[in-house]
């Protein structure tokens, strides 16, 4: 089985950080951090600020056939992410197309 890709443009080559070196590609950044503990390069480090996502706080339950179901698993799966995270971006992008239709036709 092979691994999951990123998701997102992770900004490689990156350039050198102090004794952080740059690095050409995500497999090559793992294998520095696999032999580098993070909190010897505090100094090169600077906190920052992140959102990691909304409280989703309604649940919608959806039935899907078993076929539609390991389809929707398989595709989630390549990409690195569960089945319920991709039918929910799949579902959020659907209702943007549908509110820009809208607008467009007002």
């Amino acid at each position: 089985m092979s691994k999951p890709k990123p998701t997102v443009d992770l900004g490689y080559p990156t350039e050198a950080h102090g004794r952080i070196p740059g690095f050409a590609n995500v497999e090559e950044e793992a294998a520095f951090w696999d032999t580098h503990d993070f909190t010897d390069f505090e100094e090169e480090s600077t906190p920052v600020q992140i959102t990691v996502g909304q409280d989703l706080a309604e649940r919608l339950t959806l039935r899907l056939d078993q076929a539609d179901r390991q389809v929707l698993a398989r595709r989630a799966r390549a990409m690195g992410i569960g089945p319920s995270t991709l039918a929910r971006m799949w579902l959020k992008e659907r209702l943007r197309q549908e509110a820009e239709a809208e607008a467009r036709a007002s």
